[in-house]
């Protein structure tokens, strides 16, 4: 190249900027960075500006009363009912798993069965896939049970011990001989079969090798017979199964007529005959559609191309089950034709409260807006306008704008849970339903990171954001149905245990240094942890138990009070200004761990401690005690464990042997190394561990000793760094300050059937559904934090005397609402 050329060297500088090319590099690397962090910046900022929590619950209100409207005018204007559901749609979740579009399907036990069935006479009558639906049916009530029957006779089961019968009735074609059974129910007085099932076709194509003028006789004779179905119907369960699809490929030769062309056909047929008929009748005869739907998903493992999978057949007689059962048994998890329930006069009351508070709150605010809009127009000249117009609102009148703003969220619980208007659908576990999301938080946690006010260990901003992600990561785990896998069900433990480690150290914390063991104390904690579960007992006819973290916090806070309030009070400053000593502590606390261990070691000691009214209406679930066993005694170290760290940390702050500044290490730098690298092995050894479990109650006799080394493995690997102490997910936080309204919450709007099910919004797009309901509950989430936090200030008075005389009435109220309670289940 000329050494005149024009092009610079590598060594050229730039007219605009002193150095050489690498110091431009240098420096365009610096400011790329730094336009990054400006760019990162005004994104949020522009996210926080146009999207803000007050316009994000405007479009939650729009979502719910859309919702519910285009809910109601589907199942006013023919968009059928669960029971229909059940019978004629839905698909498979996963591997054998039929999941009917709308509600969920309950899997019976034997004990269920029985109690359904007993002193009833079930009879299927038809073909030989009717006689496969029949075993199917039978092993249900008898695992055991053989297909040993003769092909083409009758078969008969009895259960002797609940005078329970099923016969087979073999009738492969519609013609007079099934017509002539089924007059010969009509006119018999007894020994009516109380359900029939009935179906047949494929006989008829074979014998006739398809013809038309079979198709022709299968309707005059069905038509024939539909009148006496009808009649039995009236007093009788009847249900006609469609005729499932065939695998062609597979068909023998005498067989190969017997095509799904000719199969639709008579279906058909028979869907046109039953359904005109029904039209005009108060009964009608049911028609199974959904054992075709789930045999065109399955029918390519039948072994002749005509009879069903075992495992598919098992399906069609759970859906019959569900369908004649559920309305007697009334199984939690199974939503499919399970009648709406009677509301209790303990909902009826509450109904009327909100309602008078949502009417009294319209009024007082419609008059005290005119008041003050004529109040203001008369001040205009003495300037007294603008600062009437701001006036803020009396405490009379936050508690009915609260009250009637929670009566109306009462009311969207109920819709969704109660009375039967949104659908609800099982759930179903896999990897990616669990993982995936828990990705998706994980990036936004990262995303949304800031620096801490300050750097202390678990300070209040960490501290949030601990029980954010870790409500977040639970959430996932209960909508996905992840209990289901060990290792994650285990890991989830220790995220609970962690809650209630939580609860000993802050409160040990609290009471520790400030030595303030006041009612009015007693009354706020109270208060904030048990107002929407109250109120949701009431709302949703549920025992208090059932929300059993609740209860199990409160239990364990009113024994911190307890321990250390005390003589001598524990953090209660003496004449000379100093503390309680820690030998009296440590004797408190070794105190509390034996009475844990005296409770732990009977089960039946521990339940007559708990055993007296009105204690025992709290703490049973279903008339037993041993729900509540089984939560206390899965973390029964878990806050005395809070409590002692809580301890040691005010030891070592105390003796100055941590450093807590901003990117310090918390100890010694080599002390520091050893205690992370030591955290880091038991974190992962733990986790290790719980994949190596070979079931949950070997797993969880052990947890309790166990799943403290996982809490404190977190604690110094998230503090020991100091870099890592600086900074908090704000994301994560944000969550934390409304766990407690999230767990309680996902019961009813975001889960269904209580809990045991996933509530459905918007049916036809699982994922649409997930992110629109997820949308609404954490704003009703965060809109009943706020509620109760105004409440609180409103209804627990700083004035111990004033908290106490109103802690006594609510007792009394409670102590009412339980007597009222008891009586009306005595009642039922």
């Amino acid at each position: 190249m000329d050494k005149t050329s024009s092009h610079p060297t590598i060594e050229l500088k730039s007219p605009s900027c002193e150095g050489t090319l690498r110091d431009r590099f240098s420096l365009g690397c610096h400011g790329g960075a730094k336009m990054a962090a400006q760019a990162y910046a005004m994104g949020r900022r522009e996210i926080n500006q146009h999207f803000n929590i007050r316009n994000a619950k405007l479009l939650a209100i729009s979502f719910v009363l859309v919702l519910t409207a285009g809910h109601g005018i589907h199942r006013s204007y023919g968009g059928g009912d669960t029971c229909e559901w059940l019978l004629s749609s839905g698909r498979f979740l996963g591997e054998n798993v039929w999941q009917p579009n709308g509600c969920m399907m309950h899997k019976y036990k034997i004990s269920e069965v029985k109690s359904c069935l007993m002193n009833k006479y079930v009879t299927f009558v038809g073909d030989s896939r009717i006689r496969q639906l029949f075993y199917s049916f039978v092993k249900i009530l008898n695992s055991g049970a053989k297909e040993e029957g003769n092909k083409h006779e009758n078969i008969s089961f009895e259960d002797r011990s609940t005078s329970l019968k099923v016969d087979f009735l073999w009738y492969p074609e519609v013609n007079n001989s099934m017509r002539n059974c089924f007059k010969a129910w009509t006119e018999a007085a007894q020994l009516k079969p109380h359900l029939i099932v009935v179906g047949a076709a494929t006989w008829s194509i074979k014998i006739h090798n398809g013809s038309m003028e079979a198709l022709t006789q299968y309707k005059i004779n069905l038509t024939s017979i539909t009148p006496l179905l009808e009649k039995l119907a009236e007093t009788n369960d009847i249900y006609w199964v469609l005729q499932d699809p065939v695998y062609e490929d597979l068909l023998s030769e005498n067989r190969k007529m017997i095509t799904n062309q000719r199969i639709g056909l008579y279906n058909d047929v028979t869907l046109s005959i039953l359904n005109s008929s029904a039209r005009n009748m108060a009964t009608k005869v049911k028609i199974l559609r959904a054992s075709k739907l789930v045999a065109e998903e399955t029918i390519a493992g039948s072994l002749d191309g005509l009879h069903l999978p075992e495992t598919t057949r098992d399906i069609n007689a759970m859906i019959l089950m569900n369908s004649y059962c559920n309305k007697i048994v009334k199984p939690i998890d199974g939503s499919c034709c399970l009648p709406r329930p009677p509301l209790s006069l303990i909902q009826k009351l509450t109904g009327c409260f909100f309602i008078i508070c949502i009417m009294s709150c319209i009024v007082v605010t419609y008059f005290c807006h005119s008041w003050r809009k004529s109040k203001s127009g008369t001040d205009v000249e003495s300037g007294e306008e603008k600062k009437l117009a701001t006036a803020s609102l009396s405490n009379s009148e936050k508690l009915l704008l609260s009250l009637s703003k929670l009566g109306l969220i009462m009311g969207y619980f109920y819709l969704c849970d109660r009375a039967d208007l949104f659908m609800k659908e099982q759930k179903y576990y896999t990897h990616s339903t669990f993982f995936i999301p828990l990705v998706y938080i994980i990036v936004l946690g990262v995303f949304y990171n800031e620096n801490t006010k300050e750097t202390t260990v678990l300070n209040r901003e960490q501290t949030d954001e601990w029980k954010g992600w870790m409500q977040l990561i639970i959430l996932i785990y209960h909508i996905s149905g992840a209990s289901t896998f060990l290792p994650v069900y285990m890991h989830v433990r220790v995220l609970v245990a962690a809650y209630l480690f939580q609860t000993g150290y802050g409160h040990f914390s609290y009471f520790w240094k400030s030595g303030e063991y006041g009612i009015s104390r007693i009354c706020q904690i109270l208060f904030r942890l048990n107002f929407l579960v109250v109120v949701l007992c009431l709302v949703m006819d549920r025992p208090y138990q059932f929300y059993y973290f609740v209860p199990l916090v409160t239990f364990w806070f009113m024994v911190i009070y307890v321990t250390l309030g005390i003589w001598p009070q524990t953090g209660k400053k003496d004449e000379n200004g100093s503390c309680s000593p820690y030998w009296e502590v440590v004797f408190k606390l070794l105190g509390l761990f034996l009475c844990i261990c005296l409770l732990a070691t009977s089960q039946s000691y521990f339940e007559n401690a708990f055993s007296v009214w009105p204690i025992s209406t709290l703490f049973e679930w279903q008339g037993s005690l041993h729900e509540w066993w089984f939560r206390w005694k899965l973390d029964r170290f878990a806050v005395l464990h809070g409590m002692v760290f809580a301890l040691l940390y005010g030891a070592l702050k105390k003796g100055h042997l941590l450093s807590e500044g901003k990117g310090e290490t918390l100890f010694a730098p080599r002390l520091s190394s050893f205690l992370l690298f030591t955290s880091v092995v038991v974190f992962l050894t733990y986790s290790i561990w719980c994949a190596s479990c070979k079931n949950k109650t070997e797993c969880n006799e052990l947890h309790p000793y166990f799943s403290v080394l996982q809490i404190l493995s977190f604690i110094l690997i998230r503090n020991i760094p100091g870099y890592v102490r600086s900074v908090y997910s704000s994301f994560f936080a944000w969550f934390g300050k409304i766990s407690l309204e999230l767990f309680i919450c996902q019961y009813h709007i975001w889960l269904a059937a209580d809990t045991k099910g996933i509530l459905v919004l918007l049916p036809g797009n699982p994922v649409l559904n997930i992110i629109v309901s997820t949308f609404i509950f954490v704003l009703v989430a965060h809109e009943i934090s706020q509620i109760t936090n105004d409440l609180v200030q409103i209804a627990i008075p700083k004035d111990n005397y004033i908290a106490l005389k109103r802690l006594l009435c609510v007792a009394i109220f409670l102590l009412g609402i339980l007597a009222l309670s008891t009586v009306e289940q005595l009642n039922k």
